[in-house]
């Protein structure tokens, strides 16, 4: 009996803390945080116990947030310092040993903030500042370490670069959230890559790039500069020399941490055994010749397992040649997978060595038209050990990209303490506090990347889901549908369009809200027409039901406007929102409702939506999956920002949904050199082949057409070997009927 009253008591004890401690909320979650059930006023007096001696990045936070409080000989002793200052000294053991680690501790005696390290101080502070609410405390006592070396972002996206002043911004965003590490190496920066990469930035590039480094150390972030030569490299002394005399230039703009990539080319540059050679000659005579550089980076050709030759044995060389302190990335299975502990150890074992995890997520260069505003969930929480940094290639939209950002630094702080929709939330009402529901709503509908190349997916508008497949099979089928579902789909109807609205005019973060403005106005758009939809399903008097049906003609031809003239980006043009669910549901209601009054009246309204009635097809693996556009009379394969390996004998052809008068053919492999290794040709019946003779010039492949009669058009690998290009451009042009 005594027992159980023990248990009984020690249970309501532990759900008193518990209860307390699910207000203690920190990102990201800390390894071991014990809280009382107590919490203290910041006094207006203190006395400030190592400033002398502790990191000057962490002491500047703390004044700052004790700002209009009083310093003097009383008050509260407030201790801030690294392992083995006398200002901390007493709390040594107590500091976990580990990189980054600190020890925090709050009572109403003292307030202990000490860091294994400086930057463990500074991130001391950062728990510090979210503990501290309205000049209140609680007591706490935290030991804290990140379980990966480095976290952080690459910015290596293709497409438009992130501004100064965004770039600006995401650094001093991850600071607050305990991410060490930016690598700047955007593909479009033309002194990053080929052909410049030798060349030295202007002045203003230059002085902007110190600037960030600045502002880097300043949030205890490592500013990593990556270079990009591997296209046309000479493995020759002058360039190994223009190679280090480029790292000097960047060294003397205060950069201490390099990479270099040899992703996505092709050619000689892919050599495992030179780029080994290069990288050895960088590591002895640059980076290990200055003591206060961090260890080389770089991205390998072969950066993930669908594109690795066990044959070619790349990545063993790597693993064999390459000295152990250079860091080794690797995306995963894919170009765009999750991590996964069979995969990871596929990888070390070959390169002996933890992989640094370029995670491609929520990067969208290749589904330009998506946003991909969802939760961060996929990757394995228990190896922490096999991979020595995880870092996110984020979208070009970068204020966007901090809802995933967000989730990433907690994922690679802790991830066996992870959870993904607290984590997600979290970040959303950090982001934007003041419509933290609204944003919600809209990044719920904006999650999925649709149909890809990559065949990467993402769940998207899981809250109403069900909702929607109970709904919809039952209207098809039976034209009835129940009440509830009715009215839960017309109230996320109603909190889309609140939401589209109420967002488009916040000013608490302009530069969200204008990136994100088109897919809002979409969103909308999308919202009103799945109001309208509802309106005939519910009423098909005649009268009332025209009414309805031209107003959803009318949104469908604004979305198509919006789609047309909005985000013209050259690869993957337009605005999608709510593709995977929502869409869909409100374009199978339209045209079963149509359907049903036709039947009914006898009418002959017309019942298509937006749809793609032409069909792509391959057996090139990268291409197979590539989804189509249309844009005007053109027929468009999206293009890939990849190396594309092209078997001999493989192709790629799009079937038409008629036969139409075609003008012309564009295409564009990225290759200058003669393609006297393709065969392209057209048909009207998938039959009967002509083979058109294709005019080149430089890397662009064109033919007119002449208003052939065409179903059908192919462009084969007609050689014996396997290509290596880039898909560029793959257009058709047709005379619409």
């Amino acid at each position: 009996m005594k027992n159980n009253k023990i248990c009984l008591l020690g249970a309501c004890l532990l759900c008193a803390v518990t209860v307390f401690a699910q207000n203690v909320s920190l990102q990201p979650p800390p390894q071991q945080l014990i809280v009382q059930n107590k919490t203290i006023d910041l006094p207006a007096v203190y006395q400030l116990n190592g400033e002398k001696e502790a990191n000057p990045h962490a002491v500047k936070v703390l004044k700052e947030l004790l700002s209009g409080k009083q310093s003097s000989k009383q008050g509260i002793l407030i201790s801030i310092g690294e392992k083995g200052d006398k200002s901390v000294r007493k709390y040594s053991r107590r500091i976990p040993n580990r990189e980054e680690g600190y020890y925090l501790s709050v009572n109403e005696k003292e307030i202990v903030l000490a860091g294994n390290d400086e930057r463990g101080t500074y991130y001391a502070l950062q728990t510090f500042a979210q503990l501290l609410k309205d000049g209140k405390l609680p007591e706490v006592e935290i030991k804290d370490y990140p379980s990966v070396r480095y976290r952080g972002v690459v910015e290596g996206f293709y497409g438009t670069p992130w501004s100064h002043q965004a770039r600006l911004s995401q650094l001093k965003f991850y600071g607050k959230n305990k991410m060490n590490t930016y690598i700047y190496g955007p593909k479009d920066d033309p002194y990053h890559s080929a052909p410049n990469w030798r060349l030295p930035y202007p002045d203003k590039e230059a002085a902007q790039l110190q600037e960030l480094v600045v502002v880097a150390n300043e949030n205890e972030v490592d500013f990593v500069w990556a270079i990009h030569p591997g296209q046309d490299i000479k493995w020759n002394q002058e360039d190994r020399d223009l190679l280090l005399s480029k790292f000097e230039k960047m060294y003397q703009l205060g950069v201490r941490s390099f990479a270099v990539f040899f992703d996505d080319i092709s050619g000689e540059g892919t050599n495992p055994q030179k780029q080994a050679e290069l990288l050895n000659y960088i590591d002895e005579a640059f980076v290990k010749a200055k003591p206060d550089v961090t260890p080389l980076i770089m991205c390998p050709t072969e950066y993930n397992k669908s594109w690795s030759n066990p044959k070619g044995n790349y990545l063993t060389t790597l693993g064999e040649k390459l000295n152990p302190s250079v860091q080794i990335m690797w995306t995963g299975d894919r170009v765009i997978s999750d991590i996964t502990r069979d995969g990871i150890s596929w990888i070390n074992e070959r390169i002996k060595r933890p992989a640094y995890i370029w995670w491609n997520f929520p990067v969208s260069d290749y589904v330009r038209d998506h946003l991909l505003l969802g939760p961060v969930y996929g990757n394995d929480t228990t190896i922490a050990k096999e991979m020595s940094g995880f870092v996110t290639n984020p979208m070009e939209h970068a204020e966007a990209s901090k809802i995933a950002i967000y989730s990433v630094a907690s994922y690679a702080w802790n991830p066996t303490k992870y959870d993904t929709w607290k984590t997600w939330k979290d970040a959303i009402r950090t982001i934007l506090p003041g419509a933290a529901d609204e944003l919600e709503c809209f990044a719920m509908h904006n999650s999925d990347l649709g149909p890809n190349g990559h065949g990467y997916r993402r769940e998207e508008s899981m809250n109403i889901q069900p909702v929607a497949k109970r709904f919809l099979s039952s209207y098809v089928e039976s034209g009835k549908y129940e009440k509830v579902d009715f009215d839960l789909l017309w109230d996320t109807f109603e909190q889309m369009k609140e939401a589209g609205d109420i967002l488009l005019v916040n000013t608490e973060n302009e530069p969200l809200i204008v990136e994100i403005t088109p897919w809002l106005h979409q969103f909308n758009l999308l919202a009103e027409t799945g109001e309208e939809v509802l309106k005939m399903v519910k009423n098909d008097s005649k009268s009332f039901f025209l009414r309805r049906y031209n107003h959803v003609k009318a949104l469908q031809q604004r979305m198509f406007y919006t789609d047309q003239n909005y985000n013209q980006n050259p690869y993957q043009p337009g605005v999608k929102t709510a593709s995977k669910v929502i869409k869909p549901l409100i374009d199978q209601i339209f045209a079963t409702a149509v359907k049903r009054y036709n039947q009914k009246y006898g009418a002959d309204l017309d019942a298509t939506t937006d749809y793609m009635p032409h069909k792509l097809i391959s057996n090139v693996e990268q291409i197979k999956n590539l989804p189509l556009q249309i844009k005007a009379n053109r027929i468009l394969i999206s293009p890939m920002n990849e190396v594309v390996k092209w078997p001999a004998g493989n192709f790629i052809e799009i079937e038409l949904d008629n036969i139409y008068p075609a003008e012309s053919i564009d295409i564009n492999f990225g290759k200058k050199e003669p393609c006297t290794w393709g065969r392209f040709e057209i048909s009207a019946d998938g039959k009967e082949w002509k083979t058109i003779d294709l005019k080149q010039k430089d890397a662009r492949l064109t033919a007119g057409l002449q208003k052939a009669p065409v179903k059908f058009v192919r462009f084969t690998n007609a050689g014996s070997d396997e290509q290596q290009v880039y898909l560029r451009q793959f257009v058709l042009s047709i005379e619409k009927k």
